[in-house]
Formats: structure tokens, sequence, C-alpha cells
């Protein structure tokens, strides 16, 4: 393997590790055993274990992304803003083993960074952000073309959609509900932005891009 895929295969197996044990039981030496590796091999890589999370944080987070993407490829087009944020919405919640892994690296990332300030120094907010801003892109296009009503604040609403995501994410972790009571609760939310169904310009979808 060259260097950047010995990089990936060491996030993998830190996944792997995580999923089955949490994160808080991950150290460099079990990463190494999992992918098979030297422990100086897995260092030379990632000095820290803090900078194996963030890695592994990114990695997910583009993992992620290109589900996303394949959702949104098979709409129909023009993909309207509901579906857009439905689709973001649906591939946020931890329904299967890649999802399940996400948002469970994140949540218990999040949760060490509270007391690690190794953890705390890394900028672990930086993917968020960034969801955040696709997602008040694509309602204030929707604003434009009146699918949503132009006296809510875009901003806003897109950090309300990503906490109650990350929030009912975590009760399905935890098993509190259901994948799919979740996605109820999603699309009822939804239902109430875009209580019209209304066309969304393919517009919105390239500047969530």
């Amino acid at each position: 393997m060259d260097h950047a895929q010995r990089r990936v295969h060491v996030i993998d197996a830190l996944v792997r590790v995580a999923a089955a044990e949490g994160l808080h039981a991950v150290t460099l030496r079990a990463v190494a055993a999992e992918a098979g590796m030297s422990l100086n091999l897995v260092q030379y890589y990632f000095q820290t274990k803090a900078h194996l999370l963030h890695a592994a944080l990114e990695r997910l987070e583009q993992q992620s992304h290109a589900r996303w993407s394949a959702r949104l490829g098979g709409l129909p087009l023009p993909v309207t803003a509901h579906a857009f944020i439905e689709a973001f919405l649906t591939e946020a919640l931890p329904t299967d083993e890649a999802s399940r892994a996400f948002h469970l690296v994140w949540t218990s990332y999040a949760v060490l960074a509270m007391t690690d300030p190794d953890l705390a120094a890394q900028p672990f907010a930086a993917g968020p952000d960034r969801l955040e801003g696709q997602l008040a892109a694509v309602l204030r296009q929707a604003q434009r073309e009146g699918a949503l009503d132009r006296q809510r604040n875009a901003a806003n609403e897109a950090a309300h959609l990503l906490s109650l995501s990350h929030g009912l994410g975590t009760s399905v972790l935890v098993g509190q509900r259901t994948a799919d009571s979740a996605m109820e609760i999603l699309r009822a939310h939804l239902e109430r932005l875009f209580p019209v169904p209304a066309p969304s310009p393919e517009s919105a979808v390239g500047q969530a891009h």
C-alpha cells in the first residue's frame, strides 16, 4: 500500500474498534492490532490519538457526503429544497452500519473533547459548520422561489435542522426510538417548513455544493 492507502487503512481500523468497543476504549495500540500493523508505523502516520480521531472524523464525513450525493442522484429532477433536505436528514440518521459508525464516532468525539484538551484543540466544529452552511443556502434559495416563508431566518432554521437531526440520531443510537419513528419526526418538521409543495430551482442544489 502507498502512504494514502495506509492512512485510510489505519483510520478504518479505528472506526471498527470504536464501533465495537466505544471511542473511549480506543488506543493507538488497539488500532495497530486491528490494522495488523506495528504501533510505530501507526504513530508514523498519526503522531497522537487526537490526530487520528480527527482524521477519522474527516473520512467519515466524506463517506457520509458521498452517500448523501448518491441519494440526491436518485431523486427525480428538478430536486426540490424539501427533497434535498430530507435526503440529508435521512442520511444523518444511524440506520445502517456505515451511518451508525459515523454517528457513534462523532458523538463520542464531542463528549471526549469536553475534557480532553488535545481533542478540543482540533477543528471539530468545521464539519457541522459546513453542513449548516449548505442547509442555509438551500433554505435561502427556497425563500427566493417562494417555497419557504421569507419571514423565517434561514440560518436559524438550518441550525435547528442540524440540531434536531443530531439529537434524533443519538436517540436512535441508544435505543430510545426506532429510525422510522425518528424519520417521522423529521418529516413532520419539514412539512411545517414547507406546508405547500412548490418547485425549487435546480440551482438550490448547485448552491449547496
